[in-house]
């Protein structure tokens, strides 16, 4: 499929937005290693806050990124915006108004393998930009860059300790897939791991929703937790 833009046109938008938001990068870090730290042992409120963290950076991508930068050489980023904000608006609503979220790391498959994706997303991603010679500002940066931020996406919500609702699985996933045409036309090979956090990472909660969906079930009164198939 043919970009309607170069790979040059694509890197140099990074570095107008990277030098635009400073110091924005770490902030995101900052926020993403917060909810990390919140999700490593339960509590009460930790839910809502991971939420709200990944409302701001679903909004910060959509708003600033795609909107503002991205449509400057890509008239579909005023699609992938929107979608951007409406996933935005669906982590609010399912993670801060109605509470849906509850983390809990452990040392069981499914949250392993979230994070892995973390890792990927925070450090390995970034570092695999500059050796390529993608030199900082003109590198997509964790939290405030799509492919990065989606990849951390799938791997927190692998570390959840109860079902997380399918709906919100579907807009990651689809900008997953579009990841490819990155790591095929724009020399972007870092964002093969976001087609496989994406197709991985969604697989692998939809089963472990129909596990605890049918736990639930049998054992109508009691947590989904437990033989929860993480």
């Amino acid at each position: 499929m043919k970009l309607p833009f170069t790979v040059e046109q694509f890197f140099a938008v990074f570095g107008v937005y990277n030098t635009a938001i400073w110091p924005m990068q770490l902030v995101a870090y900052g926020l993403g290693i917060l909810a990390l730290a919140l999700a490593w042992r339960e509590n009460k409120p930790s839910g809502r806050i991971i939420g709200g963290i990944l409302v701001f950076f679903w909004l910060w991508m959509g708003i600033f990124y795609h909107l503002v930068h991205f449509s400057a050489i890509n008239q579909a980023a005023w699609v992938f915006g929107i979608f951007f904000v409406v996933q935005g608006l669906l982590f609010f609503l399912a993670g801060v108004i109605f509470n849906k979220f509850a983390f809990e790391f452990a040392l069981k498959p499914l949250p392993v393998i979230g994070a892995i994706f973390i890792v990927y997303a925070m450090v390995i991603y970034p570092i695999i930009g500059v050796n390529l010679g993608h030199s900082y500002p003109q590198v997509p940066m964790f939290g405030v860059a799509p492919c990065p931020a989606t990849i951390f996406t799938f791997g927190i919500l692998l570390w959840a300790s109860k079902p997380v609702p399918g709906y919100l699985l579907v807009i990651p996933l689809l900008w997953a897939l579009v990841g490819m045409s990155a790591a095929v036309n724009l020399n972007v090979p870092q964002d093969y791991g976001l087609v496989v956090a994406g197709v991985v990472g969604a697989i692998l909660i939809m089963i472990r929703n129909r596990k605890w969906k049918n736990l639930a079930r049998q054992n109508p009164g009691g947590e989904p937790r437990g033989a929860d198939g993480r």
